[in-house]
């Protein structure tokens, strides 16, 4: 994990994985591990994207509700400065008005700050709206490459029927 980090790759798995003990300022700084001293500071655009962190800073990890804690964790994987941020379900078990948000964010991040952005997701929308590329994968099988908005729910049940 820590030369993927080294290399510019940030990953913020299923189920979020936040340190439930710490503080929101504490679960950020963990992310400070593979950079240099002078780079060990909290990025603007990680408050600019989820304000609600700035408000919660002194909270813990596992007192925040799911959205919450999945902002935190996209929080500190930007405090990585990645170039590559590696997103698994981030819409898994969370309120449609954070979805919102955080496919913003990450508009602005693959827009604005550069940063490739490569989503592992089932919510078909969510991936349309933010993707320029889609994989279908099957048991591990990539079954359809293509652009985002070539893809419709029958091109998707077509590969995904049981």
């Amino acid at each position: 994990a820590y030369d993927r980090a080294r290399s510019g790759i940030a990953f913020v798995p299923q189920g979020r994985e936040v340190f439930p003990l710490l503080t929101v300022r504490e679960n950020l700084e963990s992310g400070f591990a593979p950079l240099k001293r002078a780079d060990r500071n909290i990025p603007a655009h990680v408050f600019e994207l989820f304000p609600v962190l700035k408000q919660m800073l002194g909270r813990r990890g596992g007192d925040l509700s799911g959205g919450q804690q999945q902002q935190l964790a996209i929080g500190r994987a930007l405090v990585m400065r990645p170039k590559l941020l590696v997103l698994d379900e981030p819409t898994e078990g969370i309120q449609p008005s954070i979805i919102k948000d955080i496919g913003r964010a990450i508009r602005y991040l693959r827009d604005q700050a550069g940063i490739a952005v490569l989503l592992v997701e089932q919510y078909l929308d969510f991936c349309r709206e933010l993707a320029d590329e889609v994989n279908i994968m099957d048991r591990g099988v990539i079954v359809h490459t293509g652009p985002a908005e070539d893809l419709d729910r029958a091109d998707v049940r077509k590969f995904l029927t049981v």
